[in-house]
């Protein structure tokens, strides 16, 4: 059973990156919901789907927070169209959002993955930097799926192939990162 505070803070998650998606789409140029949704499917995929049913009230909560702005624009057929764009405060927050991350978004992979397509946003290139040290630091940490006690598992180490798969990828993702990692820091010096 969760108290108030975690299912907020739980809540505050999931909607964090649809927001910062939402922020970071609308960044570069305004545009309707459907673009954006099929954007936003796009960046996130079959891992996390987006509704209508969760996008629109994103959407409201963003426009209330003063965030985002609607104008309405006739539409081809005889519907009108909504189009979104950031505000200052819009640009601002995504910013923000960007340099600060929350510990959940740089070491979980799909929140990583949302962060690092927007990154671009941060226009301080060190600012840039500090945002990869932060994942960096935490690849670097020792870490397994799987543990003998307190001591992580290496692929060879497992019987079940299955399981030797997934350290098997997971290890070749992390090296690939790691050095993709390695070599943009060393470009924004």
């Amino acid at each position: 059973m969760y108290c108030v505070g975690e299912v907020q803070r739980l809540y505050g998650r999931m909607h964090g990156m649809l927001e910062l998606a939402i922020l970071g789409f609308l960044y570069a140029s305004p545009l309707h919901g459907y673009e954006l949704r099929k954007r936003i499917t796009a960046l996130t995929g079959h891992v996390r789907p987006v509704a209508e049913s969760t996008l629109y009230p994103a959407i409201k909560r963003l426009e209330k927070a003063g965030l985002l702005a609607r104008e309405t624009q006739p539409g081809s057929g005889a519907a009108p169209r909504h189009v979104l764009s950031l505000t200052a405060e819009g640009r601002h927050e995504l910013r923000r959002r960007l340099a600060e991350p929350e510990q959940a978004d740089i070491t979980d992979e799909n929140r990583w993955f949302t962060v690092l397509a927007f990154l671009r946003h941060l226009d301080d290139p060190a600012a840039q930097a500090a945002v990869l040290r932060r994942r960096l630091a935490f690849l670097e940490e020792p870490a397994s799926f799987f543990y003998d006690g307190d001591r992580p598992l290496r692929a060879e180490e497992l019987d079940d192939p299955f399981r030797r798969g997934i350290l098997t990828i997971a290890r070749a993702t992390s090296r690939a990162e790691l050095n993709w990692l390695r070599a943009t820091l060393e470009s924004l010096r």
